[in-house]
């Protein structure tokens, strides 16, 4: 993962502390969550700014709330295998909390503030740079500001194709803190993806969104 990130930690307590959720002890990652947040939106709106002049602030304000949503922290974790690394409590445990995308996504806002805390603003900046770089280059200015479900369907649309189906694949957790996984089908494409998330919207939102980006590297 710090091969990953393109940062290895000299105070690996920090790394260790930002791996660990509430539910495990006393010294959690949440106040590192909390600096890890600020740090994040910075580092993101720079990005931004630099790469869009032309938009002003409303605009640039929609386009880094896509990026630091839990959504993309989410799918970011999964590439770095966060799950595998985190430090639950039983409980947690037992429920699948290692797959749960708002405790993947604290997560890896904590590890940008143990980043910052370990190597200061300009090492945190290197790292979220570097897990942002795709996803920043590949934002097109027609479908920014959309969600995922819509922007897919109108692709789908002007190229007449039929619309994607959505099927509830599985339901996790207890009543209190399900997670939803569902399907995203496209028959005329033969392309099917996953989504997870708290809700089944949200869900179905991750799944088109992982539709866009398989459609974006054919």
């Amino acid at each position: 993962m710090q091969a990953a990130l393109g940062y290895r930690f000299a105070d690996e307590a920090l790394l260790t502390q930002a791996l660990t959720h509430r539910s495990f002890g006393a010294m959690h990652n949440e106040r590192l969550e909390f600096i890890g947040d600020g740090v994040l939106n910075c580092v993101v709106a720079r990005a931004l700014f630099e790469r869009f002049p032309e938009l002003d602030e409303g605009a640039l304000s929609r386009l880094r709330a896509g990026l630091v949503k839990q959504d993309a922290l989410h799918a970011h974790a999964i590439a770095l295998d966060l799950g595998a690394l985190l430090r639950l409590g039983e409980g947690e445990l037992r429920s699948g909390g290692h797959a749960r995308p708002s405790i993947l996504a604290d997560a890896l806002e904590a590890i940008f503030g143990a980043v910052f805390l370990d190597g200061g603003f300009d090492a945190a900046s290197q790292a979220i740079n570097r897990l942002y770089r795709d996803s920043i280059a590949a934002i097109d200015l027609k479908t920014a500001g959309k969600d995922p479900k819509t922007a897919l369907q109108e692709w789908l649309q002007a190229r007449r194709h039929p619309l994607p189906q959505y099927d509830m694949a599985q339901v996790r957790g207890e009543a209190h803190s399900q997670e939803f996984e569902v399907t995203c089908r496209i028959p005329a494409l033969m392309l099917e993806t996953k989504g997870r998330g708290t809700s089944r919207r949200a869900a179905e939102q991750q799944a088109a969104r992982a539709a866009l980006d398989r459609i974006e590297s054919l």
